[in-house]
């Protein structure tokens, strides 16, 4: 039956949509130390860009700071660039075997600027999901026309990927709300 494939698609797709955003919540700073807001960071590691995590090993030794240490020390100041020219008001320290990157705490402005910034990826993926939503519903009509599907079949599908639609807006929602109170937690 053509509806079960298509509300699979549409919930496959939802779903990769809501990941994206909450993979673009995490790397957002906060005032605490985190790994994931260095995931977007590439290092030129001999001509090819590459992840932090794949230059060396990082860690979180306590809330204010994130330590790297490079498995080549020649390229300690290669990953000092990166980190500095990252976007992300980070200055790392490098003693010659470590980079140290200390996480200062965010000023009241920057943390209503990373409030707003996430309130954007938020609205990005709604309406990524309202046009998975809009997809699916159009194929269903297009079935309904070429009678491959009755109408009860259709309204019940409808339904379907509406549910489907709510539940996954919901998630992006709460997602925003507690990226939003960790944020503004001073």
């Amino acid at each position: 039956m053509p509806t079960n494939e298509l509300i699979a698609e549409t919930k496959d797709r939802m779903r990769h949509t809501v990941d994206t955003v909450l993979r673009d919540l995490a790397t957002m700073r906060t005032g605490r130390a985190s790994l994931a807001m260095l995931d977007g960071i590439r290092v030129d590691y001999y001509d090819t860009p590459t992840p932090l995590n794949q230059v060396g090993n990082l860690a979180v030794p306590d809330p204010t700071l994130i330590t790297l240490q490079p498995w080549d020390p020649s390229t300690l100041s290669v990953i000092e660039k990166a980190i500095r020219t990252s976007g992300l008001d980070l200055n790392p320290q490098n003693d010659g075997k470590i980079i140290r990157i200390p996480v200062p705490p965010l000023t009241e402005e920057r943390r209503k600027l990373l409030v707003k910034l996430a309130h954007k990826h938020a609205e990005e993926g709604r309406v990524a999901v309202r046009n998975v939503r809009r997809d699916a519903n159009e194929q269903l009509k297009k079935l309904l026309k070429e009678h491959e599907l009755g109408e009860d079949d259709e309204r019940h599908a409808l339904a379907e990927v509406q549910k489907l639609t709510d539940d996954h807006i919901e998630e992006i929602n709460t997602s925003l709300k507690q990226k939003e109170e960790e944020i503004m937690e001073v």
